[in-house]
């Protein structure tokens, strides 16, 4: 496992001392685990930005929206039963 530094405010800090503490972990243990849990429920999000050009597809629909370049919920159903 590799070495990483963060900086973090003293007061988070001894929050985090005293959970590994009361929880009798090490405080290295609790941040691993909770990168894991971060990364867990991002990871849809993630798989999906990794579609190339989806980003950009999506950026171009909240464009249009914010533009009221609408569809009627109608017209958009008729054209997804072609």
């Amino acid at each position: 496992m590799e070495t990483a530094t963060i900086r973090i405010p003293e007061a988070k800090k001894n929050l985090l001392k005293a959970v590994a503490s009361l929880e009798n972990k090490k405080m290295n243990d609790i941040i691993v685990n909770l990168i894991d849990e971060y990364v867990a429920r991002r990871k849809e999000s993630l798989e999906l930005l990794s579609v190339p050009g989806l980003l950009n597809e999506i950026r171009a629909s909240s464009r249009e929206f914010r533009h009221r370049k609408t569809v009627p919920i109608s017209d958009a159903r008729k054209k997804l039963e072609r």
